[in-house]
């Protein structure tokens, strides 16, 4: 299966360079596009998604175009790093696409996304400011008809408020399992969600949703971006309004301003205690299996070394895994381990290896923090 991936890479990055090279020696670029889609017979619009990407990946990526040349990662990775790197200048374009170097084998498409938009915002903070306020300008909800009587409800909004509606949403419906209730977990969060919307429901627990955000940020001494879990990072302005913003939903989680980290509660019983699992979701921030961007407030809080086994109820034995991979742990030929470093060691039942480590909300600081 890996050498079949690779080789449709490396044929990929032919036809990218084609197509570049086709682009560049048309006379009339408004009739590339159309030319492509019949040559390939696809649509118009893809021709010209293609079109762009091959120009991208040819003038200011050449390392991602290296990366697919060699089978690393295919052309519909690629074009997460190009579409995250779009709005940039050439130069910073190019230092984002320098910055991925060592960071693709072994990711798969939303975890490349979002590491190119970490390197974005450390490349270009300012930039990723203001894009972020125009962005929220441009809220909106849109209904499409689909067929079956079933229609889609499309609502754009702003990162923070949408992950506080979908954590609500799915609390809610989790409570509702149980006792002979028959729908699955996704009609239940549907229901709730038209519940709410309507106002047929009011009552129900309160719901937080954790922002992760450096101590020096928060005073205004530097912007570091802050962390949205399942989302990413968010500009340093957002989160200290987040952070001031009375009766919200939303819990700013401060962090050591020089590491990046938060420090242990320490406890020893089986099921965690209140604290010492609120601490291991807020390190993890999200499912610590590689890949997986559930955030850690709506997942488990597992044992790495089983408790009946003689593990134990502490920091470095807990780590927030969602339930389908928190079951996923407990097939045949599974096998979990934490080290040291904090780092998560999964080994597959054909043997294969990989690790995750929840990642510092910002570069380790050079100097001490001013406070």
């Amino acid at each position: 299966m890996r050498d079949a991936e690779v080789a449709r890479s490396r044929a990929e990055a032919v036809q990218v360079r084609a197509v570049a090279r086709f682009a560049a020696l048309s006379e009339e670029s408004r009739g590339v596009a159309a030319e492509v889609a019949l040559t390939l017979a696809t649509t118009e619009h893809r021709a010209q998604r293609m079109v762009a990407h091959a120009q991208a990946l040819t003038t200011r990526l050449p390392a991602t175009l290296a990366a697919l040349d060699t089978g690393t990662i295919d052309a519909y990775k690629a074009s997460k790093i190009v579409d995250a790197t779009n709005p940039l200048s050439d130069e910073h374009a190019t230092a984002v696409d320098a910055a991925m170097v060592g960071r693709l084998d072994g990711r798969n498409p939303s975890s490349i996304r979002r590491a190119a938009v970490r390197q974005v915002v450390a490349v270009d903070p300012d930039g990723h400011a203001e894009r972020a306020r125009k962005r929220r300008l441009e809220r909106s909800v849109q209904l499409v008809h689909q067929d079956d009587a079933m229609s889609t409800l499309i609502a754009d909004l702003p990162a923070e408020t949408a992950t506080a509606i979908y954590a609500r949403v799915d609390r809610i419906a989790k409570t509702l399992r149980g006792g002979g209730e028959t729908r699955t977990l996704e009609q239940l969060r549907a229901d709730v969600f038209a519940e709410l919307c309507l106002g047929h429901r009011t009552a129900e627990t309160r719901t937080e949703v954790f922002v992760h955000v450096a101590a020096t940020t928060l005073a205004g001494v530097d912007d570091h971006p802050a962390e949205l879990p399942g989302h990413g990072p968010v500009s340093a302005w957002l989160a200290r309004h987040l952070a001031a913003r009375p009766g919200s939903v939303l819990r700013k989680v401060v962090t050591d301003p020089v590491t990046g980290t938060v420090l242990d509660l320490g406890r020893t019983r089986y099921r965690p205690p209140a604290a010492l699992a609120e601490w291991v979701k807020v390190r993890d921030r999200e499912c610590r299996m590689p890949g997986c961007h559930r955030p850690s407030h709506v997942s488990d809080i597992d044992h790495t070394d089983d408790w009946a086994r003689g593990g134990k109820t502490s920091a470095d034995n807990l780590t927030g895994l969602c339930r389908r991979h928190h079951r996923l742990k407990d097939l045949p030929g599974w096998r979990f381990a934490t080290d040291n470093t904090g780092t998560l060691h999964i080994t597959t039942p054909n043997g294969q290896h990989h690790h995750s480590r929840p990642e510092p909300l910002h570069p380790p600081a050079d100097t001490p923090a001013p406070f």
